[in-house]
């Protein structure tokens, strides 16, 4: 049988990098005795995967993986198990059974961002919903991606604003931050980090956002079936 599980991240553990979750997710199993199962061949290795993995430095609370089981097993005594046994930063708010299909990785194609930062200019609220007003005017905004060809490093222009779906002004919160709102493509059909989206917020309204201060929190990720926006099945 295959869980499906939806995982916090938060705290000091959202400097774990993917690789180690990774460890952190195969000593959980045998610590907490689920009959997880095994790869064939000669070096066996525990059967899951991990959807969509986050920069360094980012919160979530809505990290998914896929496990699949030797046993059947209910899903609310995995969640104990694995609970009792996990750090407090990381633990599991969610778990359903799922029929075996495309890989999480596939399906993720959207990610919503809480987005906290500071500003010198930004005093009032009704001065960053003028300057998103004016963002939402922009018909392209490009930013310089990086990628490794060989021993050569590549740059090309991306034009950002097709990966975002909404941006979302939400006022300043009790500590002082300004918060935004943000869905972002997320997954194989395009890529859009909170903190390039931030970047370039800043160079093209000049809003003074300290850029050391951003706070990010994914809240959600979402499938996208036929162009329609849908809740992981």
């Amino acid at each position: 049988m295959i869980l499906r599980t939806r995982f916090t991240k938060v705290g000091y553990l959202k400097y774990l990098s993917h690789l180690d979750m990774v460890r952190l997710f195969t000593r959980t199993f045998s610590k907490a005795g689920i009959p997880i199962k095994f790869s064939e061949g000669f070096n066996p290795h525990p059967k899951f995967s991990i959807g969509n993995p986050l920069p360094l430095g980012t919160e979530s609370m809505a990290e998914y993986m896929d496990v699949e089981l030797a046993e059947r097993m209910n899903p609310e005594t995995f969640i104990e198990r694995m609970n009792n046994a996990l750090p407090e930063g990381i633990q599991i708010i969610g778990c359903k059974t799922v029929e075996r299909r495309a890989s999480l990785t596939s399906i993720i194609a959207w990610s919503h961002y809480e987005i906290r930062f500071v500003s010198e200019k930004l005093d009032e609220d009704i001065y960053f919903e003028g300057a998103l007003t004016r963002w939402n005017r922009l018909s392209q905004v490009n930013i310089t991606k990086k990628k490794k060809k060989g021993k050569k490093k590549v740059e090309r222009q991306l034009d950002i604003k097709p990966l975002i779906g909404n941006i979302t002004y939400k006022g300043k919160d009790s500590e002082g931050f300004h918060v935004l709102s943000a869905l972002l493509k997320s997954g194989e059909s395009g890529n859009l980090k909170p903190i390039e989206l931030v970047e370039a917020m800043e160079r093209e309204l000049e809003l003074s956002i300290d850029l050391d201060m951003v706070m990010i929190k994914r809240l959600d990720v979402f499938a996208d079936e036929d162009g329609e926006i849908k809740e992981l099945a």
